[in-house]
């Protein structure tokens, strides 16, 4: 099992483009994801109440269609609170691909990010599927296109790929993402296709994900809003010709351990692309009585703004961090808590048995200052554990965010 590059025009039969439609002012817009045979399909979504029109399209179609073949996405305008106009115009965006792919719309997933309560342009809308589907193309350039095509205040694309062997084929699974603000999932705050090559039965498929999004993108936190619009959507087309997987065996593990490869990438580039984040946070829970319990510390201490202004500063404020863990609902004792801090410049113990250590000021600050930066809080009372990922809270996070719209 190895990393290769691309995204999700690495598996076989999967092509993708990204295009100027006009949606925004000046940069990519609108991207298309095709598998040349129908796939299988899967999905996760936002737990908010306030959900856009596409998550409630994927949401039945994930239940009621018996294959996907595309993915229209469009970034921008997110198609959230928009009534049954913004219904109705999703349906429109299904329908157009649909038409030039001759596809039933049922097969086709959509995603939209962008403001909230705007409705589409559905000139551009239009316009755009029939030019997304004459540009698509199973290169890695191609898929780089529609990686760039959803972003909106990303700095960078995000995608992962990786190859791995099932029954004597080579299988590839590759992803693309979106994410830098709204970043707080119980799901997946984001945007993201991944598509695979493997031969799995739909319910198999459906786990695989659900499970997976449980420690990757459900453990990452940018600034505690979950967005309308989250959408993960997974397609697998079996066009590897490998023996279809209809139970838990060794080959799904396989694949559950490639699929987490690519989600976990994907996740920890979301983290560290927040909104004016400087660099990445990563918080390690050892030493817990569950599993459970330690989800739920890593999670407070990655969302305490206190903490992430403290790692912006460069800041060793150890109290912060023992204090977002009392908060947490979670019943510890502290005088028995282990701190260390940890990056490529060393790793620091803080906190022993709830106290601080002699620690050098000058050491942890220069742990501090690296672009990815580790919080380790040891309780000593159980074999649970669990690792979140954040970013820093920054000046520019408040500056990107109060002229969003504008």
């Amino acid at each position: 099992m190895k990393i290769i590059d691309g995204g999700v025009t690495v598996a076989k039969g999967f092509k993708a483009s990204g295009i100027y439609a006009g949606i925004k002012k000046k940069r990519k817009d609108m991207a298309l994801v095709y598998s040349t045979v129908p796939a299988k399909g899967a999905g996760t979504f936002t737990t908010n109440v306030v959900k856009a029109a596409p998550v409630k399209w994927d949401i039945k179609l994930t239940k009621e269609s018996d294959y996907i073949q595309a993915v229209v996405l469009n970034s921008g305008v997110a198609n959230a609170c928009t009534g049954v106009e913004g219904d109705l115009n999703n349906e429109k965006m299904a329908k157009a691909v649909a038409k030039e792919l001759d596809l039933p719309v049922s097969s086709i997933y959509t995603a939209s990010t962008g403001v909230i309560g705007k409705q589409l342009p559905m000139d551009a809308i239009l316009s755009g599927a029939v030019t997304l589907v004459k540009e698509l193309e199973d290169t890695l350039e191609a898929g780089d296109l529609a990686a760039e095509a959803i972003m909106t205040t990303d700095t960078y694309p995000k995608q992962c790929a990786v190859s791995f062997e099932i029954d004597g084929k080579e299988i590839k699974i590759g992803g693309m993402a979106k994410g830098s603000g709204m970043i707080h999932p119980n799901m997946a705050t984001m945007l993201g296709v991944v598509t695979t090559d493997l031969a799995i039965s739909k319910e198999l498929l459906q786990e695989a994900l659900s499970e997976n999004v449980k420690h990757t993108f459900n453990m990452i936190s940018v600034d505690r809003d979950t967005s309308t619009n989250d959408s993960l959507l997974l397609l697998a087309n079996g066009l590897a010709g490998n023996k279809e997987i209809t139970t838990k065996d060794k080959d799904y593990e396989t694949f559950c351990e490639a699929l987490n490869i690519v989600t976990t990438n994907l996740a920890k580039k979301m983290a560290a692309d927040g909104e004016g984040a400087t660099k990445l946070l990563e918080v390690q829970v050892l030493g817990a009585p569950t599993k459970e319990e330690a989800i739920i510390l890593s999670k407070s201490i990655i969302t305490s703004n206190l903490v992430k202004t403290a790692v912006f500063g460069n800041d060793a404020n150890w109290g912060r961090i023992l204090c977002a863990m009392g908060y947490s609902g979670v019943n510890f004792d502290p005088d028995m808590v282990d701190l260390y801090i940890e990056s490529s410049e060393g790793k620091l113990m803080l906190v022993e048995k709830g106290m601080a250590t002699d620690y050098s000021e000058e050491t942890a600050t220069k742990i501090l200052s690296s672009k990815e930066v580790k919080a380790i809080a040891d309780l000593k009372a159980g074999n649970g554990s669990a690792t979140a990922w954040g970013c820093d809270l920054t000046y520019d996070y408040v500056k990107i965010n109060a002229d969003y719209r504008s």
